[in-house]
């Protein structure tokens, strides 16, 4: 199936008032909601919402693609010189690699 975009993080600096605007103004059904992480229904992609930090703050955002062999596209990517951030791992129940992108922003790739 390839590389498909399946998350958009954003960042905020309320969560009340981002999941209130996300469901009331543009009308995104809450797939759910804590006040650490939640997410919106857009279809395929899954919009969430995470507190901001100084690292990331309100209104920054990271884009999160998943792939059917983690493992393979990690050995793959790595061998044709994309940098990694982060190895495989284990996040939330899920494998999760971190990488840069070509303008240095950090991209998450997550196995099936």
């Amino acid at each position: 199936m390839g590389t498909r975009l399946t998350y958009v993080i954003k960042f905020v600096a309320d969560m009340d008032v981002a999941v209130a605007f996300h469901r009331d103004r543009l009308g995104l059904a809450v797939k759910f909601a804590t006040p650490f992480w939640t997410e919106m229904a857009t279809g395929e992609t899954t919009l969430a919402l995470h507190p901001a930090t100084p690292e990331k703050p309100a209104g920054h955002v990271e884009v999160g693609f998943g792939v059917d062999d983690l493992a393979a596209f990690y050995a793959e990517k790595s061998a044709a010189g994309l940098t990694f951030t982060q190895p495989p791992r284990e996040q939330h129940g899920v494998q999760v690699a971190k990488l840069r992108d070509c303008e240095g922003a950090e991209t998450r790739v997550s196995g099936a």
